[in-house]
């Protein structure tokens, strides 16, 4: 059940409705906007209609939600939701924001390196593994807490953030010591334990869809995340697996513009894991920023063909430069910022 209140709604007013909600069993969730307060209200609606708040003082208007994710529903919050750092970087506002790094933190020289390089290209956020899901026991699978000491210093040098992957809930407490925003890969999309955790952390979210989700699918998982209080929830396009085998996955750009129409939540894209290609880099992320996106995920490496994961879908610094420079002409032809 959507709420919408007057513009100028009392406090009390507001809170009686959530009141009322509360009395019902519903679990109540606000929205302030700029113009108007949001509930969203998750319980047995079969036992109430829209017609008994409707007519509660303050209330604009109040409707089902027929889509089974109510929260993450671009109906709980109109206006789009914008997730703010404490150094004023903004994903979902006009700017679109760019992590890059490697695919995993393999020394401190290698992150020093390519945080001074991606830094002054322009990216906001260095983004590298510490913890690796890897398809194979035997592959590199990251240097675990000393990566991300690593990671950490290496930010602070350059003015960036930190994104990095948490891939069990028992290590959201360690990687929120070092990291301003945490991953979850594709891999764990649909881990409900995880996301429920994640629901209950300080630091924003970003989601990856899951190499065989629908749109929906991974607007559900954010609903986990949402549900728990956490709304500072990001979607991620990492492309899909379909039965075309020339590019590691398919890059599915449709899905920015309909997860735009259908949820507030900002989504980036991830046109190295989309395409596992480097030459294919470019003009995905390219098409990506035309499509809508709010930021990118770049894989950038000093070295491409002696790192230890991802390497032949990883950009040489130069490339990323001239990427950069690409979508400072691309982002003011959509309205963007860079």
């Amino acid at each position: 059940m959507i709420v919408v209140m007057e513009a100028g709604a009392s406090e009390e007013q507001i809170q009686g409705v959530i009141d009322r909600l509360v009395m019902l069993n519903f679990s109540v969730h606000r929205s302030t906007g700029v113009i108007h307060t949001v509930l969203g209200g998750v319980g047995p609606e079969g036992d109430l209609s829209p017609d008994d708040l409707q007519v509660m003082p303050g209330v604009k208007e109040c409707h089902r939600v027929t889509s089974p994710y109510k929260l993450a529903a671009r109906a709980f919050k109109p206006e789009g939701t914008v997730v703010e750092f404490p150094n004023g970087v903004r994903i979902g506002g006009p700017e679109v924001v760019v992590a890059a790094g490697p695919c995993s933190v393999e020394s401190e020289p290698q992150i020093q390196s390519i945080a001074a390089s991606v830094a002054k290209a322009g990216a906001k956020l260095i983004r590298a593994g510490a913890f690796k899901p890897r398809s194979s026991p035997y592959s590199f699978q990251g240097l675990g807490e000393q990566g991300l000491i690593m990671l950490r210093e290496a930010a602070n040098a350059h003015g960036l953030l930190v994104v990095s992957e948490v891939m069990d809930h028992t290590q959201i407490g360690l990687l929120e010591q070092y990291v301003d925003l945490l991953q979850v890969g594709a891999r764990n999309m649909q881990n409900y334990n995880l996301l429920r955790e994640l629901g209950r952390s300080s630091k924003p979210v970003l989601l990856k869809r899951g190499i065989a989700a629908t749109i929906e699918e991974l607007l559900l998982s954010a609903e986990y995340i949402l549900s728990g209080g956490n709304y500072r929830v990001i979607l991620c396009e990492r492309g899909i697996r379909t039965f075309e085998t020339y590019t590691r996955n398919t890059m599915d750009l449709a899905a920015i513009p309909v997860v735009k129409k259908l949820s507030h939540l900002p989504i980036m894209a991830d046109p190295s894991h989309g395409t596992g290609r480097r030459d294919k880099v470019l003009p995905m992320a390219r098409a990506a920023v035309a499509a809508g996106a709010d930021g990118l995920l770049v894989e950038v490496h000093p070295d491409p063909d002696r790192a230890l994961s991802d390497g032949a879908q990883s950009l040489y610094p130069d490339q990323f430069e001239t990427l950069m420079a690409q979508l400072r002409i691309i982002a003011p032809a959509v309205d963007r910022t860079l």
